[in-house]
């Protein structure tokens, strides 16, 4: 994966017709690069107008003060607690980076080709592009956010990949439900990262049982790595038992929505494909809610339709610029024909690790473009300009 920053504002804007805007989601850390952003002579004033803007519908919504442009200069780091502050912080940040972009360089996100986001992300996308007021979309997500974060309190992460074939999802599926017909809490995939990784999240210690009976559920080289830390279940079952996809769909009945024909097209993490219209921008987020993440096919789609250039919205991007470096990574180590050790055991031993990679490539052969996409960190493209 190439990540250039040097590339100038002429150039970018030029790039626009084979751009996508990625914009991240949730994680432990969201601040980024964001102080520096607040603290720019030319940057300050739109990054405080974002941010206080996004904190006020917060503290609206949630009738307790929520003030980013304190957390943001004490460089306080947000926690599960503070959920919602976290939503407000991204979504804000987001908008800010996109306005940044727009009003000093004229590189505007109306121009690009695609755009997509990793949960949050996906509603960002959704207001950068104009589909959705921020006042309008923001409330849905805060007003959650204290439920999610209660439940997140007794659910652990789990990444389950495989050293070798693609995962046979059947069978994580089956895994799953034998799990939860036990009654001791719920477990299911929050996202499909690509052929040979998934995300998992299950309250209690249905993550650790899990774990537990991989020898049985998966012959071969497969493991799952367990995360301390506790995560939101969003884009699970989980979520379910305090009924938040349907508070949210309800929400979302009086809220207006616009989307543009001549826009970028937004690929949902839903369906994996630019599904958003007037007539399914609800039922999408709905299920946005708790459906899983198909990282795999937005990013593939992304290579499919052509994309060049994928600008990285957001404090600190890291899930999204992850996958597409292994999958630029994995497709040039594949490929490799110029070194004589391609015979040598270390060689033939990576390659048999990527197995599922070698069995993808004759049929989805768009995956060869990963290494010459273009990627630009935009917090950090955007503190390199001289102004």
């Amino acid at each position: 994966m190439s990540t250039v920053q040097s590339i100038g504002g002429k150039e970018l804007r030029e790039r626009l017709p084979r751009t996508a805007f990625a914009f991240r989601g949730y994680n432990v850390t969201n601040l980024g690069r964001t102080a520096e952003l607040l603290a720019h002579e030319v940057y300050g004033p739109i990054v405080e107008e974002c941010l206080t803007t996004a904190g006020e519908i917060a503290s609206d919504e949630l009738h307790r003060t929520i003030n980013l442009l304190d957390r943001v200069r004490s460089q306080e780091e947000t926690t599960l607690a503070a959920f919602a502050d976290a939503v407000a912080l991204i979504v804000a940040m987001e908008c800010a980076q996109v306005r940044l972009l727009r009003e000093l360089f004229d590189v505007d996100l109306l121009s690009a080709s695609r755009t997509l986001g990793y949960s949050l992300g996906e509603i960002a996308a959704l207001v950068c592009d104009g589909s959705i007021r921020l006042e309008d979309a923001l409330p849905v997500p805060i007003s959650m956010a204290d439920d999610c974060a209660a439940l997140g309190e007794n659910v652990r992460m789990g990444i389950l990949f495989s050293r070798g074939a693609t995962l046979d999802q059947p069978a994580i599926d089956a895994a799953c439900r034998e799990l939860n017909l036990r009654g001791e809490g719920i477990i299911g995939v929050s996202a499909f990262l690509s052929p040979n990784t998934r995300l998992l999240l299950g309250e209690g210690n249905l993550v650790e049982q899990f774990r537990d009976h991989l020898s049985e559920l998966f012959p071969g080289s497969v493991h799952l790595r367990i995360d301390d830390r506790r995560w939101p279940p969003l884009h699970t079952p989980v979520v379910w038992e305090r009924c938040v996809p349907n508070r949210a769909a309800r929400r979302m009945l009086v809220m207006p929505t616009h989307i543009k024909e001549n826009g970028p097209k937004l690929i949902s993490m839903v369906t994996g494909a630019a599904d958003y219209t007037e007539e399914t921008i609800r039922p999408l987020l709905t299920k946005w809610v708790d459906h899983p993440q198909r990282v795999w096919d937005v990013v593939y789609e992304t290579l499919r339709v052509g994309i060049e250039t994928i600008v990285h919205v957001g404090p600190a991007p890291n899930l999204l610029p992850s996958t597409y470096k292994r999958i630029s990574d994995n497709v040039e180590v594949q490929l490799s024909r110029s070194a004589p050790r391609r015979f040598g055991g270390r060689f033939v031993s990576t390659i048999s690790r990527r197995a599922w990679l070698a069995n993808l490539l004759p049929k989805r052969s768009a995956l060869l473009r990963a290494p010459y996409v273009r990627h630009v960190i935009l917090e950090d493209w955007l503190l390199e300009q001289q102004l």
